[in-house]
């Protein structure tokens, strides 16, 4: 029987490395939350999130039952004069700690936040992102780490055409994030039928197109449309076709993590079982009935089993 892993994000409950992205949850609830919707792992969420000595960042995930999947890590790879393999050192040694095992990079431009435009490159920073890549990738397989990169609204691999140039020049796999494909103009159905054997990572992630439209014209800001909540809605009420995606990796063999990723903005603290934990079991809901409706699987908890912790 095939095995469905589903795990939850940190930044589903507003958790982000960007500076002034809303209210941050402590930890302890999100951990608490993510179990409650029957979630038997996480990602590590960004620095200060959890603890920074590797083994207490693992101490917490084991006190909330939780195993560790991987990280977003955003990083600078386009720059002859920073090299991003310390930051990425630092990153894999909490991964000896916790045994997660896929390192998510994300090539940023160095500005804060995802609002502005990647750039384009040039040819020679073109070169050294990919010499980058190999380089990362490189480190990882010493820590016995999957690298994989992540396609993400406001970096330097956002659109279609910079996808396709990654496929074409690196064999770095992939964190196949179906709402941020599409914000970039890539098909995710497309993408997960015609590279599933470079998928690594998968952020399941529904979005809405009039959203994308909305940020697209500068009617709205990214982290505007994001903290209104009209970017990323739970999964099956956006317009990606998240059940085709599932059919179609299952299909193809995929046995990664299936993560649970609609990024939020919070204003303020929400009250107890209210704010993104609703939508996350929304979401959680919907991926394990198009899982139950897949002839031979299963996922990594069952209705049953999440409703006696």
């Amino acid at each position: 029987m095939t095995h469905v892993k589903i795990a939850g994000a940190p930044i589903t409950w507003g958790i982000s490395e960007v500076d002034g992205w809303g209210f941050q949850l402590d930890p302890e609830r999100v951990l608490q939350e993510m179990r409650s919707i029957g979630l038997e792992a996480t990602e590590l969420g960004p620095d200060g999130f959890l603890p920074e000595p590797p083994a207490e960042k693992a101490a917490v995930l084991a006190r909330a039952g939780l195993e560790a999947v991987g990280s977003f890590l955003p990083v600078v790879l386009f720059d002859d004069h920073a090299d991003p393999l310390p930051r990425i050192r630092r990153e894999l040694d909490a991964y000896a700690a916790t045994g997660a095992s896929t390192l998510i990079l994300a090539a940023v431009t160095g500005e804060v936040g995802y609002d502005s435009a990647g750039r384009e490159l040039s040819p020679g920073e073109w070169e050294t992102l990919f010499r980058n890549l190999d380089r990362a990738a490189e480190l990882a397989s010493e820590y016995g780490v999957t690298p994989a990169l992540h396609p993400h609204a406001g970096t330097l691999v956002e659109k279609k055409d910079e996808v396709q140039r990654v496929l074409d020049g690196s064999a770095i796999p992939f964190c196949f994030d179906t709402g941020h494909l599409m914000i970039g103009g890539t098909d995710p159905v497309a993408f997960a039928r015609d590279h599933a054997d470079r998928i690594a990572h998968t952020h399941l992630k529904d979005v809405s197109v009039a959203g994308i439209e909305r940020v697209a014209s500068g009617g709205i800001s990214y982290f505007d449309a994001t903290r209104e909540g009209i970017l990323y809605p739970p999964l099956g009420q956006g317009d990606v076709d998240v059940r085709s995606i599932i059919l179609s990796l299952v299909g193809s063999g995929y046995a990664g993590w299936f993560v649970l990723e609609q990024d939020k903005v919070l204003l303020s603290e929400p009250a107890p079982g209210d704010g993104p934990v609703r939508d996350a079991a929304i979401s959680a809901a919907f991926l394990r009935a198009v899982i139950s409706d897949l002839p031979g699987t299963d996922d990594a908890v069952s209705p049953a089993t999440a409703a006696r912790r």
